[in-house]
């Protein structure tokens, strides 16, 4: 099977891209990681990705010190995907919203992970605003990036139960194991193409969204 090539944007400690990396190196998906890049100088994430032996940018600062506008991030990251040919971008981790200009001048398909059971939850803090609003489900998704925030659709989901005397913090920890198996099952169908990003609406053999249940 041809390998799904995958550029992946992160910004912080990268443990899905961890996942993704031993998957690939393992040999139990067909990915090639063909570069990373981090809009974060210090991201934990560039580390996982040098000691793997992915190349990585880092697009965090100009040359004078100042902190690296999003236009300029785009341009630079733009040209860098020019460069890669990915066929898949994979948001993991990723903290800056993205322009539509950016987004649709990407040269493939783009992917995002959310810690939500989207369409409920985008943006920030999710964890706390399942708390706050009594939800007993909670979980996170990947979608189709689209220029409105955590509006694409949604691939795939996983889902767990609130339990009773969770904290944002054992949530983040409970979603996050979701995460790291949610990200491998939707690459294996991507990469073996149940679900094919080339169009939109986007068409799959099964309904979607897919969802794993915890």
């Amino acid at each position: 099977m041809k390998k799904l090539k995958i550029a992946v944007l992160v910004s912080g400690s990268g443990s899905n891209l961890q996942v993704m990396i031993d998957a690939m190196q393992a040999g139990r998906l067909p990915i090639e990681i063909v570069g990373v890049i981090s809009n974060v100088a210090d991201a934990y994430a560039v580390v996982r990705a040098n000691n793997a032996g992915v190349r990585t940018a880092v697009l965090s600062h100009v040359p004078n010190g100042k902190k690296m506008g999003i236009r300029t991030f785009e341009k630079h990251a733009l040209e860098l995907l020019d460069e890669w040919s990915p066929d898949l971008v994979v948001l993991a981790g990723f903290m800056r919203v993205l322009s539509a200009e950016f987004i649709q001048n990407v040269p493939c398909a783009m992917i995002n992970l959310h810690p939500s059971l989207l369409p409920n939850y985008k943006g920030l803090d999710t964890h706390e605003r399942v708390l706050k609003s009594g939800d007993t489900l909670h979980g996170c998704s990947i979608h189709v990036v689209t220029a409105e925030l955590d509006a694409g659709q949604v691939l795939t989901q996983a889902v767990l139960d609130v339990a009773q005397g969770d904290t944002p913090e054992s949530l983040r920890l409970r979603v996050q194991k979701l995460e790291h198996a949610l990200v491998p099952f939707t690459l294996e169908l991507i990469a073996k193409g149940v679900l094919e990003l080339d169009e939109t609406p986007i068409s799959s053999n099964l309904p979607l969204p897919i969802k794993l249940y915890f």
